[in-house]
């Protein structure tokens, strides 16, 4: 499963986990302005917004899991099953099938605005990738500088939320996810009082007693909850260093470790890689699960009016700095 996060300093940052038992040998993906972009039943582009992101490149195409274009516009897909459900193509709407949703978006749209208006006539058809790709159940959340909407196609249509928290995980639906918060109100970071019985001598017994109460489970429904309360609490300087390692911590609250999430035959769901987007300055950031150092790729040191997709294998292996 999944998490991703909004995040503001004095930049804006935008960013994910993203938790599985396999990899498909992503790469950050910098889709160029001139690249011919060819959707199936929407008009194809040979000219728009250059973007950056994670994606696997599957037949010179592509599949980005989580994109940030040159605006600054933001968008990622979620794991969403059991909920998503894509429908028939329709007349006088757009259909966009979901492995196109994230191009389509950040490939016109410099706004959440715009990107709410396009919204609002698109239809997410059920049309596979390929019989060895079919459409993986998704929910998206997408955000600019200011705000951030959650996008989830389910039995009874296409729902658009606004999204106050800028933060998404899974299932459930993103309103059941909002209502849920209501049951973690008397979260505090300060240390608990004694509200439990007067009569009863209860003493906070050690430090770091704040927050008690906090999910600390790996199920989507509490990471949405301990994702919130970390970001909501998170203090930083506001140098890039602090924001996007600030950034990466909170990711780090709600990251899975191998062993913790058996998927069955000898399969453990890990985080297989963290990124984080700098809107302002169009920088990727990411980390993989052996490799903890940051590594970056700035899409303004590529050729943006080039055709051709540029992409950089992830650094797997650990960096250590030997210090003596």
């Amino acid at each position: 499963m999944c998490t991703a996060i909004t995040y503001n300093t004095k930049d804006h940052y935008f960013g994910r986990n993203f938790d599985l038992e396999y990899s498909y040998k992503e790469t950050v993906t910098i889709m160029p302005r001139n690249y011919p972009l060819h959707f199936r039943c929407v008009k194809s582009s040979s000219k728009h917004y250059a973007l950056i992101g994670m994606a696997y490149v599957c037949q010179n195409y592509p599949l980005y899991y989580d994109a940030m274009n040159e605006k600054g516009l933001c968008m990622a897909g979620l794991n969403f099953p059991g909920n998503a459900v894509y429908h028939e193509e329709q007349e006088n709407k757009d259909n966009v099938a979901s492995f196109e949703f994230i191009p389509w978006i950040l490939s016109q749209c410099a706004t959440l605005n715009e990107a709410k208006e396009l919204i609002s006539h698109m239809n997410l058809a059920n049309i596979n990738f390929s019989e060895e790709l079919p459409a993986s159940p998704l929910h998206w959340i997408i955000a600019d500088k200011e705000n951030s909407i959650t996008v989830e196609s389910v039995e009874d249509g296409l729902k658009i939320y606004d999204n106050p928290l800028g933060v998404l995980t899974n299932n459930p639906t993103f309103d059941i996810q909002l209502f849920n918060l209501n049951n973690y109100m008397a979260l505090s970071v300060e240390p608990p009082k004694n509200q439990f019985a007067k009569d009863i001598n209860l003493q906070t017994y050690s430090r770091g007693m704040g927050a008690l109460g906090l999910p600390g489970d790996l199920s989507s429904a509490s990471r949405f909850v301990k994702a919130t309360f970390t970001k909501m609490h998170s203090i930083s300087g506001t140098s890039e260093s602090e924001s996007i390692s600030q950034f990466f911590h909170i990711l780090g609250s709600v990251e899975q470790q191998r062993g913790c999430v058996h998927m069955g035959n000898n399969e453990y769901e890990i985080t297989i890689y963290s990124s984080c987007c700098n809107m302002d300055k169009g920088i990727y950031y990411y980390t993989t699960y052996e490799n903890s150092q940051i590594t970056s790729v700035d899409m303004h040191k590529e050729d943006l009016e080039a055709t051709e997709l540029v992409t950089y294998d992830l650094i797997q292996g650990q960096q250590i700095y030997e210090q003596n």
